[in-house]
């Protein structure tokens, strides 16, 4: 799909969708982060970025209004209307994006988006409401289907994370191929200041956590499958004599009570630490410190976790879904995430195993190396060109052209 390029020297504005409220939104609020550090980065073009940010929340976000991106504090909607043959109410762009800002693209970095006829880029990021219907209401998941497939036919070029995701949208949503592209994440760390000793001592007496745990950053909903990941450190208590604490960082939500309820049942609470959303920084020291991270979500787009936990040097096992197996390569171990037993041995191997630790370590650093924010921005810069007519580089070419890593 080409859209041929326009004669105006006017530079190419593009509007990035920020409108979240920080701790709430979990993964997405890092790839917004990440994207936005790295077009903050980007001197060799004269296009202007705005963040959209909420006014009332868009401290977590200002900092990276630097360089060629700019900031602009509004909502962009106007007004609600029924989508396309359904009664879901969709707002309408205010005209913020189309006067105001003057957009020639936006980015829709969040699944919530709105109706205009600016040229778009969505990010549905995953259909876990379509795999994994026993955790909506169907009320919800209507709403979903219903939002997602007006905003694909809405946009000009719909992203997603790894292939498995691209193809999910494709045959899900019946959109053309060459609509959906991959561009691939990279790991939210690299956007913050290595920690020092003293940081690591400091993180770890105000979260007053143990000298050895596992880690899993996750919100704690259902699909995250905290239950299956604390029924396996029963396991290892019981049958192995192996008492294994767990560091878990994300916002707690309304399933944490279950999850605490199940660890009390079966006598492991004391093991579980559970720190609610913090700081970026703060989690990057856990990565620093922790034996190894385990994943068991039941469903993942692409996991950020995944890669900070290769970056950081930390081994790492996930579940065995959606793009992680290929994401995870040879750099990880993977498990059935149903399996509970499954789950324990994966971590009794991180836990007992140096010298598979530092074979996993090692891959994992030559694994993540590949990515980087500055180039998932130019990446995307690419498409913001193409999109809004403007010519190519060979650099802008080749990353239109080139084969997707995950």
């Amino acid at each position: 799909m080409s859209v041929a390029p326009t004669t105006t020297t006017k530079p190419l504005r593009v509007v990035i969708d920020c409108r979240l409220r920080s701790g709430v939104a979990g993964g997405i609020e890092s790839v917004i982060l990440g994207l936005a550090g790295g077009l903050s980065r980007l001197s060799d073009g004269d296009e202007q970025y705005v963040l959209l940010a909420y006014p009332n929340s868009h401290e977590w976000i200002a900092p990276l209004a630097t360089g060629p991106c700019s900031m602009h504090l509004g909502t962009g909607v106007a007004a609600q209307t029924g989508a396309a043959s359904t009664d879901i109410a969709l707002p309408v762009s205010d005209g913020t994006i189309e006067h105001t800002l003057a957009a020639d693209v936006v980015h829709f970095t969040v699944q919530r988006a709105f109706l205009t006829r600016v040229p778009s880029i969505y990010h549905p990021h995953d259909l876990q409401h379509v795999h994994l219907p026993q955790f909506f209401e169907d009320a919800e998941r209507r709403k979903r289907d219903a939002t997602y497939r007006t905003y694909c036919k809405q946009a000009t070029l719909v992203a997603a994370a790894a292939t498995w995701v691209r193809n999910d949208f494709i045959n899900q949503f019946d959109l053309p191929e060459e609509k959906v592209h991959v561009v691939p994440l990279a790991p939210i760390l690299t956007e913050y200041a290595a920690p020092t000793a003293h940081d690591l001592a400091s993180v770890r007496l105000k979260y007053n956590l143990p000298e050895h745990f596992i880690l899993y950053p996750a919100q704690t909903w259902p699909h995250k499958n905290h239950l299956r990941l604390v029924e396996a450190l029963a396991i290892l208590r019981e049958r192995h004599g192996l008492v294994v604490p767990l560091v878990a960082c994300g916002r707690k939500n309304e399933f944490f009570a279950t999850i605490e309820r199940r660890a009390i049942e079966l006598g492991v609470r004391s093991q579980l630490h559970f720190l609610d959303f913090i700081p970026g920084f703060d989690v990057q020291c856990l990565y620093r410190m922790c034996r190894a991270v385990v994943i068991p979500t039941l469903f993942e787009a692409a996991s950020g976790p995944l890669n900070d936990a290769f970056l950081a040097g930390a081994p790492a096992a996930c579940s065995n879904v959606t793009a992680l197996p290929r994401q995870a390569g040879d750099a990880a171990l993977v498990f059935d995430p149903e399996d509970p037993a499954a789950i324990a041995r994966a971590i009794r191997q991180l836990w007992t195993d140096d010298v598979l630790r530092q074979t996993l370590i090692k891959r994992g650093r030559a694994r993540v190396a590949q990515f980087s924010w500055d180039k998932t921005a130019r990446h995307f810069r690419a498409h913001y060109r193409r999109i809004g007519g403007r010519p190519l580089t060979d650099e802008d070419r080749h990353f239109l052209s080139d084969e997707p890593l995950l």
